[in-house]
């Protein structure tokens, strides 16, 4: 790599005087000031940012939502809420979590890093970007308006099966598929933005197999994302016809059928788990070779294994449905498909610790969560094996063994990685080392609690708690409350982050170099930090 921050203050030729008349000065040096800055903002830095600042809003309000859910469990009985309040709460936490916390902060990261990564100036749509953003807390607005309103709110899980979302669901559906739609429509703009980037930004000498895996995840995730969003708009569009206009997709007395309903929500369901965990992939791709001071082991086969893994995800979403009635050599089928995805998730997890091999390591916070990553993501793989099986998912499907496995792979998987993420690049966005007493501390009480909330699970799922359910038997009473007071441990150390973030955005601290991390490689590891407001505009070349 040469130092791309030679390249960075180009030479004022009169050609480039010319054009700063024409626009204001700041346009080329620094940040405008003010609120409107944000809201008009067509910088990728800014909307990283705002996708970032949404997605930790939307954690923390999701995250509140299953302190309700804990503590109405803590005991057996019915406790503090109603049961319908508390299904409206397992739905909304669900849809809040995916949609609204994990998905934009892997858009926020790649608004952030992908054009910082490849050299480029800017993402390739900036008007686009900006659109894509501000259209989700109109979206995110409208879902939890509809909990105000009369009857309630989504309570049908954020899976939405018909019957439930149709024949039996409040008026407020219509509410939650509108913001569905538009989430949907948000993140299929997002995809294209990175897609276009990626295939006409690239600085020279930026070949394909050159790529950060960060940016090679992102680029097969914007692929799945166009694949699947339409699907999960079709669906809701069908539940909303079923709902309001009469139609029967999805109701076997007007010749339609409920199963159907499974099939094409899965359809999309299952991408979209491996859309929530190929970006985190990326990152801890990056994260690794940094601690470990070594390049990292097998980049070829890591990119191979991740298109893999997109491509058979489109192949595994009827083990969802084991239970429905399909037919053996279905079944059979599926199952294998399963198995078959964990071969090339095996292989990524062995090329980390293959990385991680006899480098010089050390333990700084982005590499300590990578490491609770790439351990706990793993019981969250080997769970998912377990429920491939056919004839042993009849034991486990709904109940809270499922829980368990999904958790660790979306909490302990993509949660972590986000947070290994943010502790990683926030110096590089902020120009100041973040507070590392108060990370460290977030790390542990995560760590530990995480375990302490979902590991539990595992058990009274397989004892055969069902999930989604406000009340249980007297047996699981025990359990519940260690559940409920790890619960209740992880969302109060989240607020340690919190403080943490808001430190780092009001730049306290020690100041850092511009590469931030020995070890780290990279473009975005040559250009100042904090990352000035506009970089490349000259690309680099890359060697």
């Amino acid at each position: 790599m040469t130092k791309a921050t030679e390249t960075l203050m180009p030479e004022h030729t009169a050609a480039h005087d010319n054009l700063s008349h024409e626009h204001d000065d700041h346009e080329h040096h620094g940040a405008p000031k003010g609120l409107m800055r944000w809201v008009l903002t067509t910088n990728h830095k800014d909307i990283g940012t705002l996708y970032l600042w949404f997605a930790f809003i939307m954690f923390l309000v999701g995250g509140a939502m299953a302190m309700v859910i804990r503590a109405e469990l803590f005991q057996p009985g019915l406790q503090i809420v109603d049961p319908n309040f508390f299904n409206q709460m397992t739905t909304v936490h669900g849809l809040i979590m995916v949609f609204g916390a994990v998905m934009p902060a892997f858009t926020g990261l790649a608004n952030w890093l992908i054009p910082m990564m490849i050299g480029a100036p800017d993402m390739a749509l900036p008007r686009m970007n900006n659109w894509s953003f501000w259209i989700l807390p109109f979206a995110f607005s409208m879902l939890l308006g509809s909990l105000f309103m009369e009857g309630g709110g989504p309570a049908f899980g954020w899976t939405f099966y018909a019957p439930l979302s149709t024949t039996y669901s409040s008026d407020s559906t219509a509410l939650f598929v509108f913001s569905v739609h538009i989430m949907g429509i948000s993140s299929i703009m997002g995809a294209i933005n990175v897609i276009v980037t990626i295939f006409n930004m690239r600085a020279p000498g930026m070949t394909w197999m050159k790529m950060p895996l960060f940016v090679w995840t992102w680029l097969i995730t914007a692929f799945l994302l166009i694949a699947v969003m339409p699907v999960l708009a079709g669906a809701v569009t069908m539940v909303l016809t079923d709902k309001f206009f009469g139609t029967s997709f999805f109701d076997a007395a007007g010749g339609g059928d409920p199963v159907m309903f499974q099939h094409i929500f899965w359809f999309f369901g299952h991408p979209e788990v491996y859309i929530m965990i190929l970006p985190a992939f990326g990152i801890i791709s990056q994260i690794v070779p940094t601690f470990a001071r070594k390049r990292l082991f097998g980049y070829a086969s890591m990119v191979y294994a991740t298109a893999s893994i997109a491509l058979l995800s489109f192949i595994v979403w009827a083990h969802h449905m084991f239970t429905t009635g399909m037919p053996v050599f279905a079944e059979m089928f599926f199952m294998f498909a399963t198995m078959l995805i964990s071969v090339p998730t095996g292989v990524k997890v062995f090329n980390w610790v293959a990385t991680m091999w006899r480098g010089s390591m050390t333990f700084e916070i982005p590499m300590l969560f990578a490491l609770a990553f790439i351990v706990l993501f793993t019981i969250g793989g080997l769970s998912g094996l377990m429920l491939a099986i056919t004839p042993v998912d009849f034991q486990y499907h709904d109940t809270y063994f499922v829980v368990a496995h999904f958790h660790y792979v979306l909490v302990t998987g993509a949660v972590f990685s986000i947070m290994a993420a943010v502790y990683y690049w926030l110096p590089k966005w902020t120009g100041k080392m973040f507070n590392i007493t108060l990370a460290k501390w977030h790390f542990w009480c995560s760590l530990i609690s995480v375990n302490v909330l979902f590991f539990p699970m595992h058990f009274v799922g397989l004892a055969g708690m069902p999930r989604r359910i406000p009340d249980y038997s007297l047996q699981f009473a025990d359990y519940n409350q260690w559940i409920s007071i790890g619960g209740f441990a992880f969302g109060l150390s989240q607020l340690i982050f919190l403080v943490l973030v808001i430190k780092a955005c009001r730049k306290e601290g020690e100041p850092v170099t511009s590469q931030v991390w020995e070890g780290a490689e990279g473009l975005e590891w040559e250009i100042p930090s904090p990352a000035p407001y506009h970089t490349f505009e000259t690309p680099p070349k890359v060697k």
